[in-house]
């Protein structure tokens, strides 16, 4: 009997299906974009009912592409985006929209838990941060009581694509720890985080906790007649997408990074020890027993979908109707220029920012004579300088460089801007094998549940696959450090400055 893994990869900008074997090959993927709603700015939610049909057709669609037995799916992970919010009511149904990771909603309240973050760090070893569960709850008790006074469970992205999977509802332990929900010494919920974010009431409405690797269920009778899967499939708890991708990119101690280039700006390494509190990092539970150290931001390549549709509506157009896509004309742009072609410097905030909460997307050096080229290309810049300034985060932790950089996320699809990364990091940027790495670290933690492995460092060193080798041009490099060096002298200069934008921006509204 042929053996494979799906995963359902719930991601802030697509979500997929994707099938794998036992050795990590790749053997059917299917995407659609994730369906944000914005009905005012700030909030980006997510119809419940929506994603969970579009999920189901798209797991129909994956096994047919994949020509397999549907009967020859082993077992079943979920993956998903961190922090944001998924509710369902008492009867553990839905009744509300998901809240997604990019939600700035409650930016003032995150602000104001940060100032007193002190008092939890030694407990959750995590900063505050405004898409966090913990916040939104508080934000939803404080605007929307009646909603909020309805939740009967509180979860995670991928938490409630396997709760509609399997009729039954858990949290993961990755997840909840990156969320600020768990005391990270005794590996459980605390009272006195919910105290501290005056949602004591959510305390029992949280759900059992199961590592990645273990059973959280089985495929039921209706999931079955809506998905195509075997009723009785074994679903297994899954993984934050963080863990994932750093798993898939073969991440197992400090001697890589895994850097993701997606929806956000992730750049982790693996340690046994925890960041203080002084580094503004953050920490949480990796599924190889290590504590995950990370620095985070929505500060990545959701600013170049974006600034695509703002700045290049006709481009997409003509792309279109000659049947390209708009990143390969602009992936040979990047192959045609180099560090010296834009002299703009790009602030890549339009979702969040690294550096101050009320930071906001920019270009500087803008003139008469700037090309829409030259603001494309500071764009992919300053995305890179964006995960630059985390990186620089964690080499004062860690103290030393790693081996290399294992890059992840949709930023790996275009070879030019890798080769941005590696300039601009000047530290060599590795690939592998396979395009859905969020899917494939979920499909190792689905080995070690059904016993193909015994452990995630075995499934690791049997799935994955290393692809290429990216090293820095010395000469892009030197250009590149200037312009870093302007990009964190901008920064600076505006520090104390962007709340007083704020203000301007709402008393004229």
């Amino acid at each position: 009997m042929n053996k494979y893994f799906l995963t359902i990869d719930n991601g802030g900008t697509n979500t997929k299906a994707v099938i794998f074997d036992t050795k990590g090959q790749q053997i059917g993927a299917v995407a659609f974009p994730t369906m944000r709603i914005e009905e005012k700015p700030g909030f980006h939610e997510i119809n419940l009912n929506e994603l969970w049909d579009a999920i189901a057709e798209a797991i129909h669609k994956v096994v047919k592409k994949a020509a397999i037995d549907v009967r020859d799916i082993v077992g079943v992970s979920c993956v998903g985006h961190g922090k944001g919010l998924y509710v369902l009511d008492k009867q553990n149904q839905i009744f509300t929209n998901g809240i997604l990771s990019t939600d700035s909603r409650a930016v003032e309240s995150a602000e104001e838990f940060e100032s007193q973050v002190s008092q939890i760090f030694s407990i959750s070893h995590q900063h505050v941060m405004n898409s966090q569960s913990p916040v939104l709850l508080n934000w939803l008790k404080n605007n929307k009581k009646e909603l909020y006074s309805k939740i009967g469970v509180v979860l995670s992205a991928k938490d409630f694509v396997r709760s509609q999977l399997t009729g039954e509802t858990y949290q993961e332990y990755g997840d909840a720890s990156g969320n600020n929900l768990l005391n990270l010494e005794t590996k459980e919920y605390d009272r006195r985080l919910f105290k501290f974010f005056d949602i004591e009431e959510m305390f029992d409405k949280m759900p059992p906790l199961k590592h990645y690797d273990e059973l959280s269920g089985h495929v039921t009778t209706d999931a079955a007649k809506k998905t195509g899967l075997i009723e009785g499939t074994p679903v297994f708890a899954g993984m934050f997408d963080i863990d994932a991708c750093s798993l898939a990119t073969g991440v197992l101690d400090d001697s890589y990074f895994s850097v993701i280039a997606g929806t956000w700006n992730i750049n982790v390494f693996p340690s046994s020890k925890m960041a203080s509190q002084e580094s503004g990092l953050m920490n949480s539970i990796y599924p190889t027993g290590l504590n995950l150290v990370e620095a985070s931001s929505a500060t990545s390549a959701g600013n170049l979908a974006m600034t695509l549709q703002s700045l290049m509506s006709e481009e997409i157009k003509n792309a279109n109707n000659s049947k390209q896509s708009i990143y390969d004309v602009l992936e040979d742009f990047l192959n045609h220029t180099d560090a010296h072609f834009s002299k703009v410097i790009f602030f890549p905030f339009l979702y969040g920012s690294n550096v101050n909460p009320d930071a906001e997307g920019a270009y500087i050096g803008v003139q008469s004579s700037t090309s829409k080229s030259a603001m494309i290309r500071a764009v992919y810049e300053g995305i890179v300088f964006a995960h630059r300034y985390h990186v620089e985060q964690l080499l004062k932790v860690l103290g030393h460089k790693p081996k290399a950089i294992r890059l992840s996320g949709g930023g790996t699809n275009s070879i030019a801007w890798v080769q941005i990364f590696a300039n601009i990091l000047n530290i060599p940027i590795q690939l592998v094998e396979g395009s859905e790495l969020g899917g494939l670290g979920g499909a190792m933690g689905t080995a070690v549940g059904t016993g193909t492995y015994e452990t995630i460092n075995e499934a690791v060193e049997n799935m994955f696959h290393l692809r290429t080798i990216v090293y820095p041009d010395e000469k892009q490099v030197d250009v590149y450090e200037k312009k870093y060096q302007m990009y964190i002298k901008l920064l600076d200069s505006l520090d104390g400055t962007w709340k007083d934008l704020k203000t301007m921006q709402e008393g004229i509204g």
